[in-house]
């Protein structure tokens, strides 16, 4: 009997997903990790240092759900500038937990920035202050502008929204992109420090290897969500602020090697003892999330196989039954 694959491109990908259903499957994810049902190694990293770049292997078998499979992904920040690519470009395959054969390939680079976001607004959805109003975005990119999409599936009360980048233009296209699609008031900030002067809730979404958001600048009861930092070496947040807020991640692990914390844990700042809690134990019930109004909040995302894997048999099932995509025999 022949093996078909199915090969799903961006564009077929693009036509069944959507913000909100990946947050629903992202967030079973996250309950099964809590509950101890997933097996998944930390990521691997392959670094190009000629080429400042770098390319991750994420594999995952969530049990409850019987779902496998592997992605691999790539970070090559000059690549818009200098090759007229994305900065991120990933594939997965989905295997077959019964027989290990593939099911599908697909490009899983909007899956991924589906899922990143979609891990940012499961964090607000049990970390920031439900009365919360004024958002920032720290980061002009595909994931500033995903975090924000999150936001506005969990979050009832966004009043205003301020983004800052460090090229001007990108803030000011961001701020009218999104307000129109949105239909929020985002406006252009003039520096960070204006951007999360009194916010809520603040997204950073950079490539920064150094703070671009000091512990000074914060309020009581803000949350952050902290995109950027997914390999070692990378940080956005003055390590002050971790000192004094509940620190959650999404895989101990994997933050520690290349997380918001990686930097940090290396010169003793903080240590593990530190860390609240993982995003599943949250989820899943095992430990409470924000208890006070006071109390400042940060989630540390690397980006979780396991989101990649539940995105991606979502896409694969709504995909089979619209019919989209092309049956290959691979073997």
């Amino acid at each position: 009997m022949p093996l078909k694959v199915l090969l799903l491109t961006r564009a077929e990908v693009e036509k069944v997903i959507n913000m909100k259903e990946t947050i629903k499957v992202v967030e079973e994810a996250f309950k099964e990790k809590g509950l101890g049902l997933v097996d998944m190694p930390p990521k691997t990293y392959i670094f190009f240092p000629k080429y400042d770049g770098d390319f991750r292997v994420m594999p995952a078998y969530l049990k409850g759900m019987d779902i496998a499979g592997v992605k691999v992904v790539n970070v090559h920040p000059k690549n818009p500038r200098t090759h007229n690519l994305p900065t991120v470009m990933a594939t997965i395959v989905l295997l077959d937990p019964k027989t290990g054969a593939p099911l599908s390939i697909m490009d899983g680079t909007l899956i991924t920035a589906y899922r990143t976001g979609a891990a940012g607004g499961i964090a607000a959805k049990y970390l920031a202050r439900k009365e919360s109003e004024v958002v920032a975005i720290i980061g002009a990119g595909v994931q500033g502008r995903m975090q924000l999409m999150a936001l506005t599936e969990v979050m009832e009360n966004i009043k205003e929204v301020r983004v800052y980048d460090i090229r001007k233009e990108a803030s000011v296209e961001y701020a009218k992109e999104m307000s129109e699609k949105l239909g929020l008031n985002v406006r252009a900030s003039e520096s960070a420090k204006d951007a999360v002067a009194d916010a809520d809730i603040i997204v950073t979404a950079t490539p920064s290897r150094e703070p671009i958001v000091m512990n000074e600048w914060l309020k009581q009861g803000v949350h952050i969500n902290a995109i950027g930092a997914d390999a070692p070496g990378k940080e956005e947040l003055d390590p002050m602020i971790l000192k004094r807020a509940k620190i959650v991640v999404d895989d101990y692990e994997q933050a520690s090697h290349s997380g918001e914390i990686n930097v940090p844990l290396s010169k003793g700042v903080i240590s593990m003892k530190d860390i609240y809690a993982e995003l599943g134990e949250i989820v899943s019930g095992k430990k409470p999330g924000r208890t006070n109004d006071l109390e400042i909040t940060v989630f540390d995302s690397t980006g979780l196989a396991i989101q990649d894997v539940a995105t991606a048999w979502m896409v694969y099932n709504k995909a089979k039954e619209r019919e989209l995509g092309t049956w290959i025999e691979l073997f």
